[in-house]
């Protein structure tokens, strides 16, 4: 008696003496269209909140690199200034030489003409 009673809470009919393995889906219970609909449903929030989660994790990794990319180029700017004023330094040396040859007429010495003084 026990063993029919198994049989009609299961709702498993057995063939020849053997009771029959339930699919998954008699396993699971979502043989019913409303548990088939919020299994469905729930399956459908829990891949809507990952997705959010995933896309909020690439964005701050996106403005993260942005971030960095922002201070390099403000490095890389930094550095175009330097190496400008250092250019324009350079030139000024040119300039100025060639402006006390041909303005002011002045030479280099010779090297008998120079007079080394010395602190004592």
């Amino acid at each position: 008696m026990r063993a029919r009673g198994l049989q009609s809470k299961s709702r498993i009919p057995l063939q020849k003496g053997r009771p029959q393995i339930p699919s998954i889906i008699q396993w699971a219970g979502i043989n019913k269209p409303v548990t088939l609909g919020l299994t469905i449903l729930l399956t459908c929030t829990v891949s809507a909140g990952l997705s959010v989660v995933l896309t909020t994790h690439q964005n701050r990794f996106a403005f993260n690199e942005l971030q960095e990319l922002k201070d390099h180029a403000n490095q890389l700017e930094t550095e175009w200034g330097q190496l400008l004023i250092e250019q324009s330094t350079f030139g000024v040396e040119g300039r100025i030489e060639q402006k006390a040859i041909e303005q002011l007429q002045m030479q280099l010495p010779e090297l008998s003409e120079i007079v080394m003084v010395s602190r004592d």
